[in-house]
């Protein structure tokens, strides 16, 4: 059984990332945001996009795909994704892309560091307890009917 920590990112500094609370529904798929991955991987999010770029045969529609206004502004009103300092650069010129669990199974072609392929793991343990709770909270409301 995976354990809390096997999700869990330790980034620059001392501060812990629960990858968890990183994966959003959007098109009924489950995604991460460029920005959030950017920062997992300690890279900046243009540098991040750049490379993703330079590799975009790897990244079909299914596997990346980016966000409309509209999405963006109701991901926005749920979760703080602008840096709290306000100053040049702070806020996005381009709307986010989003990763699918796939996409990000493909990043790990992409980004080539020892802890690339760490975090790569630790992101895809993540969408399997996120897969694995969600049919365990279907299977119970099942249950109850």
């Amino acid at each position: 059984m995976k354990t809390d920590e096997q999700t869990q990112v330790k980034t620059v500094g001392t501060a812990q990332f629960d990858i968890k609370r990183m994966i959003y529904v959007v098109r009924n798929q489950q995604v991460m945001i460029d920005s959030n991955l950017a920062m997992l991987y300690q890279v900046e999010t243009k540098v991040f996009n750049q490379a993703v770029k330079r590799n975009i045969a790897r990244f079909p529609d299914n596997f990346r795909f980016q966000l409309t206004k509209d999405e963006y502004a109701v991901l926005r009103s749920q979760v703080v994704t602008l840096n709290e300092n306000v100053g040049r650069g702070t806020h996005r010129k381009y709307l986010p892309y989003v990763f699918t669990e796939q996409g990000i199974a493909m990043l790990s072609a992409v980004l080539r560091s020892d802890t690339a392929i760490q975090i790569s793991i630790n992101i895809m343990n993540a969408f399997v307890e996120m897969r694995r709770f969600l049919q365990n909270r279907l299977f119970l409301c099942l249950c109850k009917m």
